[in-house]
């Protein structure tokens, strides 16, 4: 049974009504439909922690889907999986194929900035200055781009950009 038929509580008991409304009368083929069905259904097993599931609806999902912008964000959240299982390079791979596809992806370009970010404290703590460096120099040219597509987002990464001297205008 798919996972849109499962749900128990009525927030998405509703979407999965109000989507399948929409489903209907939007004129799409099957496949894309089916294809969100998927899509659909893995970001509600994501939001419950079932990654695992979530990771096989998104590469049905994929399969199936044509469209580049909807492809893209299909690949955002898969990236977004990976950075929970702390898997890093698999995340910002497919954080950077969802960018091929959509540019205008402001979390996709913060969340690898927060990998980078992150990989650089690893850095410091085994006393590598100069890797550590590099990846923050990474962070803050991914952290630049998120900022001038959401210049309001992003407080906290203009502020350390500010404080660390990254910061380019």
């Amino acid at each position: 049974m798919p996972r849109s038929q499962r749900n128990d509580n009525f927030i998405d008991k509703t979407f999965t009504i109000v989507a399948d409304i929409l489903l209907r009368l939007i004129p799409t083929t099957q496949r894309e439909k089916e294809a969100f069905t998927y899509y659909r259904d893995g970001m509600s097993a994501q939001s419950e922690g079932e990654y695992a599931e979530a990771l096989q609806n998104y590469y049905k999902a994929m399969r199936l889907e044509i469209d580049p912008y909807d492809r893209s964000y299909i690949l955002y959240n898969i990236g977004l999986i990976h950075t929970s299982n702390g898997e890093h390079a698999k995340a910002l791979e497919y954080y950077s194929q969802a960018l091929e596809r959509n540019p205008s992806l402001p979390q996709a370009f913060n969340n690898m900035a927060v990998i980078c970010h992150y990989r650089g404290e690893q850095a410091i703590q085994q006393g590598d200055q100069e890797i550590s460096e590099a990846w923050f120099d990474r962070a803050a040219e991914y952290w630049e781009q998120a900022i001038s597509l959401a210049p309001s987002n992003y407080i906290e990464a203009q502020n350390w950009l500010k404080i660390t001297g990254r910061l380019r205008k």
